[in-house]
């Protein structure tokens, strides 16, 4: 084994096979691509890369993995094998990342372009940074590196495919053990409401970005992960003493979204990269080989060398000002007379309404609960939604309604915004 030292995790163990899929082109290139875009910005420490991220989300997995595994008396090479492609599904899951920013993710291609076949939902939709990770595993040189190095335990590319993308259509029997189905289970572990990815990157987005508010009491958490057999399926299951640590990571990842991920500077460059993008003069392939050459420095390098407005707003760092924020929870917007007033005015702006959702899951007809909690001493199961009130609550959408205007207008801007400001008693 090999520790690679990491500030958020200590000592992250690596395999040899597992280093020789970390030193791939394709895993590499996320050393170049920032896991919050334009956050440093606003936040100078928040440099911290999609490649460290990736490593630690891999870290937190196994350790969830092993505090589960503990009591499913798995064989052992079944065990070994599924391990495995859970640590090569969460450490393979950002790969497809575009750069900068999720915004880049507009100038993708139809997903048809990728030719993904059976993995292809909707071949009309446009791609995602999803589509790439699983075009990246399964049709890129990662697929004979995969096999090269891992294969002889049976761990197959289309296998790690399965859990990061939640389909089983592939093989569909590979994580059935003892008539017993682990993929729902793995899976959420990838991908879900407290999966690998969101217990790293909170805690690692909050270090560099010097902010508290994205921590948790992650240990325990995972110290009180269980398997709940329903069926002949298992699902992630929460003991009852561990759900307020819980609660504590649903309010980490709340705060973290108002006070770093929708930050109105990074906010506001996202714009900015949008309107570049829509001058058509830059998109990306959907050929593999060369997505896998697009990063962060090749993106900012052509912002450079061009003469579009936008892009010399983002090189140069000249956001437009903030004029007003609300809390914009309803999704109301309170100052609908102000945009008006400031085209009479002939000032420059633009308004930004930030729209996020915290919990995936009431927003998809699901059939089963994210998440369940064991009260063993009551030999009593419940969804978390019925045991925790403050679970729902994230049932909301965080709205935020900003407008920003053109620097050198923002005083004259300012006086017209005081005529739609309540009146002082």
């Amino acid at each position: 084994m090999i520790s690679i030292h990491d500030p958020i995790h200590g000592a992250i163990e690596l395999s040899r096979p597992e280093i020789k899929l970390v030193d791939s082109h394709a895993f590499q290139r996320l050393r170049n691509i920032k896991q919050l875009g334009f956050a440093e910005l606003a936040f100078p420490g928040a440099t911290h890369t999609r490649y460290a991220h990736s490593l630690g989300a891999m870290h937190v997995a196994t350790q969830m993995f092993d505090t589960i595994a503990k009591d499913l008396f798995l064989p052992a090479e079944d065990s070994q094998r599924i391990r495995q492609t859970l640590r090569l599904a969460v450490l393979f899951h950002d790969l497809g990342h575009p750069a900068l920013s999720h915004v880049s993710e507009s100038v993708m291609p139809p997903l048809e372009e990728l030719k993904m076949g059976e993995w292809a939902d909707n071949p009309k939709r446009q791609a995602n940074h999803e589509d790439y990770t699983l075009k990246i595993i399964l049709h890129s040189k990662l697929r004979d590196l995969i096999e090269e190095y891992v294969g002889s335990t049976g761990v197959k590319p289309e296998h790690i495919a399965m859990l990061i993308a939640g389909r089983e259509a592939a093989e569909p029997d590979v994580f059935t053990i003892n008539n017993t189905n682990l993929f729902s289970l793995l899976h959420r572990i990838v991908s879900g409401e407290m999966d690998a990815d969101r217990m790293d990157y909170l805690r690692r987005d909050a270090y560099y970005c010097g902010v508290g508010y994205g921590q948790f009491d992650h240990l325990w958490l995972i110290q009180n992960l269980t398997a709940i057999k329903d069926g002949d399926t298992l699902s992630l299951g929460l003991k009852h003493k561990g759900v307020w640590a819980f609660e504590n990571f649903l309010l980490a990842r709340y705060h973290m979204f108002l006070a770093v991920y929708y930050h109105h500077t990074s906010v506001c460059f996202d714009h900015l990269l949008q309107k570049f993008f829509e001058s058509n003069k830059y998109c990306l392939p959907a050929d593999i080989a060369e997505y896998l050459q697009t990063d962060d420095i090749q993106l900012i390098h052509m912002l450079r060398h061009t003469d579009d407005f936008w892009a010399q707003q983002v090189t140069h760092r000249r956001p437009y000002r903030l004029l007003i924020e609300t809390h914009d929870f309803n999704q109301k917007n309170e100052f609908a007379d102000l945009g008006p007033a400031l085209d009479e005015a002939k000032i420059e702006y633009f308004t930004l309404k930030t729209e996020g959702i915290l919990s995936k899951y009431f927003r998809k007809a699901h059939k089963s609960s994210p998440l369940l909690v064991l009260e063993p001493e009551l030999e009593r199961i419940s969804p978390i939604e019925e045991y925790t009130s403050l679970y729902k609550r994230f049932e909301d959408v965080v709205g935020l309604c900003r407008y920003y205007c053109q620097p050198d207008q923002f005083i004259q801007a300012k006086n017209i915004l005081g005529r739609f400001l309540p009146t002082k008693a």
